[in-house]
């Protein structure tokens, strides 16, 4: 993990160059089926969510979760990737929701910069990778 400095145009201008993100979902996408079958399953999608332990934590405390209510929640983010609900999630499905949820944080962000803790292979982690790159880049 580290500390970044990012605001909305950070991740609005990584989702839009389509390269970089494209590039960057796929890779995630690649890791996450793990039965190589080129579709994530829900159990798939259910271990990486299990791993962020977004519902267990609260501002890094351990919280006791009702486990049906967590269910509840997978299921349901698992049915916003499966935009076809045939039961799996493919690549141009992924990259979609994964391309809407990033704008949503972008314009909840707004334009003020802020401190963020970033898992180092998160999309935003990478986005300020592309963001000191491209300012790299123009600086040389």
């Amino acid at each position: 993990m580290s500390v970044e400095v990012l605001d909305g145009a950070t991740i609005f201008n990584f989702v839009e160059d389509k390269e970089a993100f494209e590039g960057s979902v796929h890779d995630r996408f690649a890791r996450l089926d793990t039965d190589h079958d080129g579709v994530l399953s829900y159990a798939e999608m259910v271990r990486e969510l299990q791993s962020l332990r977004i519902f267990e934590t609260h501002f890094g405390v351990d919280v006791k979760t009702d486990p049906h209510e967590i269910a509840i929640a997978y299921r349901a983010l698992f049915g916003r990737f499966d935009r076809d609900s045939n039961g799996a999630v493919d690549l141009e499905e992924f990259k979609a929701e994964t391309k809407q949820m990033m704008l949503a944080m972008a314009n909840g962000l707004g334009f003020l910069p802020i401190q963020m803790v970033l898992e180092e292979d998160s999309l935003l982690k990478k986005a300020v990778e592309w963001e000191s790159a491209k300012v790299a880049g123009a600086a040389a």
